[in-house]
């Protein structure tokens, strides 16, 4: 039994240094950040205007569609970072899957740019 704490006895001591580290961010952001902020920083922000308006008002559906797009493309080029890592030793059975994987990701894109979506009026 001695054994196996003594094997964890690193992740213990990581587990503590973080947890005291965390906390001390967390104690000293709150003793040394103002305590009077700015009205400009309490105002309402979104969507990249000004609030103005009702809450329920229409805007344009482009905001949707970067957002969109942005996730998408964030999500699949992560995809490609532990494959680019792992190159070395993938088989020809993985290198041509992720091919297929970029073709796709290119038709889109091209698909996008075709109907118009990258274009911002």
């Amino acid at each position: 039994m001695e054994d196996l704490l003594r094997e964890y006895l690193p992740v213990l001591i990581f587990l503590v240094i973080a947890i005291a580290m965390g906390l001390a961010f967390v104690i000293g952001a709150w003793l040394i950040a103002p305590a009077d902020p700015d009205p400009e920083k309490l105002s309402t922000y979104e969507c990249g205007f000004n609030a103005f308006d009702d809450a329920r008002m229409k805007f344009d559906i482009r905001f949707y569609l970067v957002a969109i797009l942005f996730i998408i493309f964030d999500l699949e080029v992560a995809f490609l970072f532990p494959w680019g890592v792992a190159f070395s030793g993938i088989s020809m059975a993985a290198f041509w899957s992720m091919m297929v994987f970029l073709a796709v990701l290119t038709v889109g894109f091209a698909y996008e740019w075709k109907k118009g979506a990258l274009e911002w009026e």
